[in-house]
């Protein structure tokens, strides 16, 4: 027990000296290039995505690798999988970004998986198995498609979505494929709102207003079906989980 509680704090030193070192890196880079001025000006703004456009154009596969292992990264530092999405359909566009998307947040968060489960099971079975005990026998009567059920209803917070599993030893098939197919729909969502985003910024001369956002259809469009997600996973968590307070 003391062998284990010492490597677990040695893990968690070593993964806050590396958040440390890559967010240092990445603002110190931001800062260093890009001026506040810049930001807030629209042309700037529309350049960098000519870049990036252009960027893609000639380098496809080696953004692709880029986003891969930035998505996979940001899974394992307990990153929300919201930003992710929407960033890949703002780079890649609806579909190839779905894909890529749902792709590189199940893979991290399996990695984060095996991770958790060789240094943190006991800690978060202490913590967390007597509040959510039900989701046992749920388990254990069919892993796939309550996994499935369990990421598409958003329980708990994605980070934290993505450890829970790790204390009812869901088989690694059945975690992986089941976070694939749970978050897809909403994967699907943030994504077309990325690349809506991505449109509208080349159909405005200035930064639109909320309203004229709203109005363009790869933006309502999104919003319209995440309050239907939101609204169907309410039903299904009434009917199949209910959270130990």
């Amino acid at each position: 027990m003391y062998i284990e509680n010492m490597d677990q704090k040695k893990f968690k030193i070593l993964i806050g000296i590396a958040y440390s070192i890559i967010l240092v890196y990445f603002l110190y880079e931001l800062l260093s290039r890009v001026s506040f001025e810049d930001i807030t000006s629209y042309s700037f703004v529309q350049s960098y995505q000519d870049k990036l456009e252009s960027f893609k154009s000639k380098n496809i596969f080696a953004l692709i690798i880029i986003f891969i292992i930035f998505a996979n990264i940001w899974v394992l530092m307990l990153g929300f999988g919201t930003p992710i999405a929407i960033i890949s359909g703002f780079i890649f566009g609806k579909w190839a970004g779905t894909l890529l998307a749902a792709l590189s947040l199940s893979t991290g968060s399996l990695m984060l998986y095996f991770l958790a489960k060789y240094f943190f099971y006991n800690f978060l079975k202490e913590k967390y198995y007597n509040k959510f005990i039900f989701l046992n026998k749920l388990f254990i009567n069919n892993e796939l498609i309550v996994m499935i059920i369990f990421r598409f209803v958003g329980l708990v917070p994605f980070f934290l979505a993505n450890l829970i599993p790790v204390i009812f030893n869901i088989k690694p098939f059945n975690y992986f494929f089941g976070t694939i197919l749970g978050i897809l729909p909403s994967v699907f969502i943030f994504v077309s709102l990325g690349s809506g985003f991505s449109s509208a910024m080349y159909s405005h001369d200035s930064y639109p207003s909320i309203i004229e956002l709203i109005k363009i259809p790869e933006i309502y469009l999104p919003i319209i079906g995440f309050f239907i997600i939101v609204v169907l996973s309410y039903f299904l968590r009434k009917k199949f989980f209910k959270i130990k307070q």
